[in-house]
C-alpha cells in the first residue's frame, strides 16, 4: 500500500499584494515560532500573507494577522488560526529594525513563507514604504508592459 505524502518541502508562499501597495526597501529573513500543527498546515501550503504586518512588543518582533488555516487531522491540540508569532532576528538586526520603524511611514510586512533546507519555516519579511495612487498606477503599466512583451516573445 503506498504512502500519499501531503506534506511539502518545497513551500515557497508569497504576498502577491505587497509588491502592489508597498515599496520595498530592505528585506530579512527571520525563523518563525510555531505550533506543532501550524508547521503541517503550513506544508500543505494553506497559508495567507496579504493581511499580514509586523510590529514590535517589548523589544520582541511579532507577526500579525497570517492567516494559517486549522490542520484537519489535529484534535484539541489545534492552533489559533491569527495569533500572533513571534520572529527569531539577532539583537542588531531587531535594533536596527526598531529604529527604522519609528521614521515616519515606515513598516514591516511579510513577503514570503518557505521551508528552509534544514526543515524549518522562514518568514521573509520586508521594510516597506506605502504607495500613493500614481505610484500604483506606474506598477500596473509596467506589469501591462512585461506581459504584452511576453505575448510578443511567443
Amino acid at each position: 500500500m503506498a504512502k500519499s505524502n501531503r506534506f511539502s518541502n518545497s513551500v515557497n508562499i508569497k504576498n502577491k499584494s505587497a509588491t502592489y501597495e508597498f515599496e520595498l526597501l530592505d528585506k530579512y529573513v527571520a525563523g518563525l515560532v510555531l505550533k506543532g500543527t501550524e508547521i503541517k498546515s503550513i506544508r500543505e501550503g494553506r497559508v495567507n500573507l496579504k493581511d499580514g504586518y509586523c510590529a514590535f512588543h517589548k523589544g520582541e518582533l511579532y507577526v500579525f494577522n497570517i492567516h494559517i488555516n486549522p490542520y484537519e487531522q489535529g484534535s484539541f491540540y489545534n492552533h489559533s488560526a491569527t495569533r500572533q508569532r513571534k520572529l527569531l532576528l539577532n539583537k542588531a538586526e531587531l535594533n536596527k529594525l526598531e529604529r527604522k520603524i519609528s521614521e515616519k511611514g515606515l513598516t514591516l510586512i511579510p513577503v514570503r513563507l518557505f521551508i528552509s533546507s534544514r526543515g524549518f519555516a522562514k518568514l521573509e519579511i520586508a521594510l516597506a514604504k506605502g504607495k500613493k495612487l500614481h505610484d500604483k498606477r506606474e506598477s500596473i503599466k509596467e506589469r501591462d508592459v512585461k506581459r504584452d512583451l511576453q505575448r510578443l516573445k511567443l
